[in-house]
């Protein structure tokens, strides 16, 4: 019912990639850098969801060679998480997500911004990335811990630091290095031997380089198809949300071909995006449901 009722409001499935690609790219799409919020401050105050949040990061890791985009807070994130908590989100309205839901970010980076704004409306949050942002995740976590209180989605009233509540703060929260490349998605990220399974599955701003599209995209699906492989999950399965700015077209193109091998792909609408993402022509959310035929490991 939940799943149905997601897909009534999504409107048509993205069946050619191609299409999907020209018609983004088509578009006119302001020029936002590379979409930093701000890469020379080890630290951004950030209001989200109604809440003042301190976010370290590291203009020194990000300016390192190798990958370390997750270094610092790239601007669609605030924008997403602001989203994913607002009461009228579809997740929220059609079921999807819910107070006991379980949720997996990948490429969380530094920030852990997503999960801080998530952890209060839901029973379970898992932050994964690479082992290096580890650090600035736990200090991130621990810096805005106040604000881990339970509270229905899209309430903005805030606790102040210090003061009692009758609410207390949530432990749900908790982050977990996660190579795409080398390591295996299992039952374990959830970090609950009672939760065997994720609601939601979210990857914001991470599709860059194309050497990464195929790891991350395994990722995804092996994340989803956890419920498949545990009997009591019922037929529900995960949902794969992938936001991101439009960069470059051939990488865009990339990711959607081998994103719809493994999952049926729908764009979500302007109608039920917040107001700050719609006029952001440049950031566009996806959404996937795992391919009951979907693609395996083993498949070139």
């Amino acid at each position: 019912m939940a799943l149905s009722s997601l897909l009534d409001r999504l409107g048509p499935e993205i069946l050619d990639p191609e299409e999907e690609t020209f018609l983004l790219f088509s578009q006119d799409i302001p020029s936002q850098n590379l979409g930093f919020v701000d890469p020379q401050s080890a630290t951004l105050d950030l209001s989200v969801a109604g809440k003042d949040f301190v976010i370290y990061q590291s203009p020194t890791i990000l300016n390192r060679p190798g990958s370390t985009t997750g270094a610092v807070v790239w601007k669609i994130t605030p924008l997403v998480a602001d989203w994913l908590a607002a009461s009228d989100n579809l997740l929220w309205a059609t079921g999807i997500l819910s107070s006991s839901s379980a949720v997996l970010e990948l490429g969380c980076g530094i920030s852990g911004l997503v999960g801080l704004v998530l952890t209060p409306l839901v029973a379970r949050y898992t932050l994964t990335d690479q082992s290096y942002v580890a650090r600035l995740v736990e200090k991130n976590i621990g810096e805005n811990a106040h604000l881990l209180s339970s509270r229905q989605p899209g309430k903005t009233s805030q606790k102040r630091k210090g003061k009692s509540s009758a609410v207390q703060p949530k432990t749900q929260l908790h982050f977990v290095p996660l190579d795409w490349e080398l390591d295996e998605v299992t039952q374990s990220l959830t970090g609950d031997g009672s939760v065997k399974v994720f609601d939601v599955v979210v990857a914001c701003d991470c599709i860059y380089n194309d050497t990464l599209i195929k790891p991350l995209v395994l990722a995804c699906a092996d994340a989803c198809r956890l419920g498949r492989a545990d009997e009591s999950s019922g037929d529900r399965p995960a949902v794969c949300l992938v936001a991101q700015q439009l960069r470059d077209p051939e990488i865009f193109e990339g990711w959607i071909k081998e994103f719809s091998r493994y999952f049926r792909v729908w764009r979500v609408p302007d109608n039920a995006l917040s107001k700050e993402l719609r006029s952001n022509p440049g950031f566009v959310v996806h959404l996937g449901i795992l391919r009951i035929t979907g693609g395996q490991r083993n498949q070139s």
